[in-house]
């Protein structure tokens, strides 16, 4: 499964909803979507900056993140943004990788 980090703030909406439901009743909702697209969260933490939650988990691959930030966008209570991550392990197999390369100029 491949990992990603979710970034996702709020709209005035999203913000009354969760002043309605709580931190933890959000969390399980981002929880079970995640699940039942056979991901699994890692980390599930609120913010105080630029983003208002960020999410870590494993999905099947990149069209199912995609499908996962399409749906939350499109209900509109959220913005969110997905982005891929390597682990460790996966930033060492790819600085094994043998490749030529001529950079612009040379």
């Amino acid at each position: 499964m491949a990992k990603f980090l979710l970034k996702s703030t709020y709209t005035v909406d999203g913000i009354k909803g969760l002043l309605m439901d709580g931190g933890s009743k959000r969390a399980e909702a981002a929880t079970k979507a995640i699940e039942g697209l056979g991901g699994r969260v890692e980390s599930l933490c609120f913010g105080l900056g630029a983003h208002d939650t960020y999410v870590v988990c494993e999905l099947p691959d990149h069209k199912t993140a995609a499908a996962l930030a399409i749906a939350i966008r499109a209900a509109g209570g959220v913005d969110t943004r997905v982005t891929p991550v390597l682990t460790p392990e996966e930033v060492d197999e790819a600085t094994r990788k043998q490749l030529k390369y001529q950079p612009p100029g040379a």
